[in-house]
């Protein structure tokens, strides 16, 4: 890594005040500069030490980890050769993983920014995904399979999972149960594994190939975008809970802690938030110059980012005018 990550912020770092939303303070978001190629896939950490950190993948081919609360740039993973498609950060974020197009999908010491492994695979490689005891690494590549990687025995054959059709888009571990793997692919179907067996345990046709799959914090629930669509899932019963129509092709979606709202952002470069119980659209922003690829809440519900095309992130907050992060208590009319 080109800078030593070990560093944590103090603890004084996030004042808060309970100042409500008003149509008179504007949404002012956080750019975050550094990749110099589209921005295609984000990761929150989660909270550790009061704080959380957040990597993001470009096609550049150096993903970068920053403070989850204002963006600020710790230190960037030098190793890949090509596009970077996935990244992931574990529970204590003190690993990463990176999916690429050079056939690789690293493992990284997030503090210092060493590689720790390399899983070499037949073809690019589009996802990564910890489990949430952090002793395995799921991925997906344009083979369309899945792997799963034993991470305290490198040397051991992976599981594989393979029956997808398309090539792979992402997976991830479902962590309420940690036995379950959810995968999403250019075959315009969702599936759910046993992580154990790589037996099929249920295949669900879509009207559109997804573009993004995310858990609930609580592990509760799934969000899936697919063409103008967001849907939401029940992790234990795999059913459907609920489904919007989005005004744009929707590449990526994210569900608040709280389940009240979700955020979402495609091809007409715009930011959205919608009612979850009513669908309702509670607002809207453009504030990048190209498609948004992806977009995520901080584990905490108090922002959310978002990567585009432009080769930018940036830091939007959940509750406009809040004291928090970077963000000072600022009215048009103070």
């Amino acid at each position: 890594m080109s800078n030593k990550v070990d560093k944590r912020p103090n603890n004084d770092f996030l004042p808060k005040s309970n100042i409500k939303q008003s149509a008179s303070i504007a949404q002012t978001p956080i750019t975050c500069p550094g990749h110099t190629r589209p921005v295609v896939f984000l990761d929150f950490s989660q909270i550790v030490d009061s704080h959380y950190y957040l990597i993001s993948a470009s096609k550049d081919g150096k993903p970068m980890l920053r403070q989850g609360e204002t963006g600020d740039w710790i230190g960037t993973f030098e190793g890949h050769k090509g596009a970077v498609w996935g990244v992931a950060l574990n529970s204590e974020a003190t690993k990463a993983a990176t999916a690429a197009a050079d056939f690789l999908a690293i493992y990284w010491d997030a503090l210092s920014g060493s590689q720790l492994h390399s899983f070499t695979h037949k073809h690019v490689v589009k996802t990564v995904d910890f489990s949430s005891d952090d002793r395995q690494l799921v991925t997906g590549s344009n083979e369309k399979l899945l792997r799963i990687f034993d991470l305290n025995n490198y040397d051991a054959e992976p599981k594989v999972l393979s029956g997808h059709t398309g090539s792979i888009k992402q997976a991830i571990f479902l962590n309420n149960t940690n036995k379950i793997v959810a995968s999403i692919a250019e075959d315009r179907t969702l599936r759910f594994w046993d992580s154990n067996s790589g037996h099929l345990i249920k295949k669900i046709d879509l009207s559109d190939n997804a573009t993004s799959l995310e858990q609930s914090v609580d592990g509760e629930m799934l969000t899936i975008s697919y063409g103008k669509t967001v849907s939401f899932w029940n992790t234990n019963t795999l059913g459907k809970l609920n489904e919007f129509t989005i005004p744009t092709m929707v590449n990526s979606a994210s569900l608040h802690l709280d389940k009240r709202s979700f955020v979402c952002g495609g091809e007409d470069f715009k930011i959205y938030k919608f009612d979850y119980e009513t669908g309702k659209e509670l607002e809207s922003f453009k504030g990048h110059f190209g498609p948004v690829h992806c977009v995520r809440f901080s584990p905490d519900g108090e922002l959310y980012a978002s990567a585009s095309e432009d080769g930018t992130l940036r830091l939007w907050q959940t509750i406009i005018g809040r004291r928090y992060g970077l963000w000072k208590s600022k009215d048009r009319n103070e």
